[in-house]
């Protein structure tokens, strides 16, 4: 008999009075708003302006939202279109069910778009968000822990997850806490690569991909929930092993290309600033700087020499009372 192990809550809600709050949307929230709130800091230390990334957020989150439900809902398609299963269940967001890649991919489409109408890079706000985005991730595997789902193999170690709901109650590997504290630890290693090395052009966030990637490797590969399989490994697996390529070749890729990091990762005139609208006010203030030449007296031609009739009499007393004017 194991006496020591981490206990899994009796119910995957919190009742606020009559109003009941899941314990899985409560974690994502947390990580949204912890996310949201990092990645601001990190944004205006690289020289952004406040309030950027939650704009950009206003655009990335729910599209996050809606491809990491997709990614779940057809890669598990069984467990709401299979016979005897209800389809409407395929939107209740609420009871799990996020696939990661599908929440970054979506996501990075909505960050795109936010930072398209703000003139602003992509990969810049990206690397900015990167360890933002792990703790988020983090937070938001406690709402696994809600659910009492996505447990590892059956195990005695004294940190097993004690499971009371489903048809085999037991002890587990917590897969939940594994990657909540891979996550914190890959927040943690891209902060310190990030100011060692002066990391820009997306480099951060495609550390932040593959550090993630080699640790949800061998986590998803000791869970034992349902899952499709390619060549006697899970699906998630052969996804986070060609991810984790795909951004290592990123990393090497963008570093020869374009070393160093964005000088300027936000327009001083905010969306309007861009590179075109500069360019507009620079010929337009030229245009200027050259009708203020035409105003000018000496513009009008060569000077009247003397004898002409263009100096006036040292004893005109308008003209003196100008040349005191000036020297006053």
């Amino acid at each position: 008999m194991n006496l020591a192990y981490i206990p899994s809550p009796a119910a995957g809600e919190i009742h606020l009075g009559p109003l009941p709050l899941r314990g899985y949307a409560l974690c994502i929230i947390i990580g949204v708003f912890v996310a949201v709130w990092y990645g601001s800091k990190r944004w205006i230390a690289r020289g952004g302006k406040p309030g950027t990334v939650a704009d950009i957020a206003v655009w990335a989150v729910p599209f996050g939202l809606v491809g990491g439900r997709l990614y779940h809902v057809i890669t598990d398609y069984q467990l709401y279109f299979s016979e005897g299963r209800n389809w409407v269940d395929a939107f209740k967001i609420w009871e799990g069910g996020l696939g990661i890649w599908g929440a970054v991919a979506l996501g990075a489409v909505g960050a795109w778009i936010g930072c398209r109408s703000r003139g602003i890079p992509l990969p810049a706000w990206a690397d900015a968000m990167a360890p933002a985005l792990a703790i988020a991730q983090a937070i938001g595997r406690w709402g696994n822990w809600f659910n009492q789902e996505l447990f590892g193999r059956a195990t005695d170690l004294p940190w097993a997850l004690k499971i009371t709901r489903g048809d085999e109650p037991g002890l587990y590997h917590p897969t939940f806490l594994y990657e909540s504290l891979w996550c914190l630890g890959v927040a943690a290693v891209v902060v310190w690569a990030d100011r060692r090395f002066k990391m820009g052009h997306g480099r951060v966030f495609a550390l932040y991909v593959a550090l993630y990637c080699a640790g949800r490797a061998w986590i998803e590969y000791m869970r034992v929930d349902d899952a499709h399989h390619i060549l006697g490994l899970r699906l998630n697996v052969w996804t986070a092993l060609v991810v984790f390529v795909l951004a290592v070749v990123y990393l090497v890729l963008s570093a020869r290309m374009r070393p160093g990091r964005e000088a300027v990762v936000e327009p001083e005139g905010g969306p309007e600033s861009g590179p075109e609208t500069k360019l507009d006010a620079a010929t337009d203030a030229d245009a200027a700087g050259k009708a203020g030449e035409a105003d000018k007296p000496e513009a009008a031609g060569p000077s009247l020499t003397k004898g002409e009739g263009a100096s006036p009499s040292k004893g005109d007393p308008a003209e003196g009372g100008k040349a005191d004017a000036r020297k006053s």
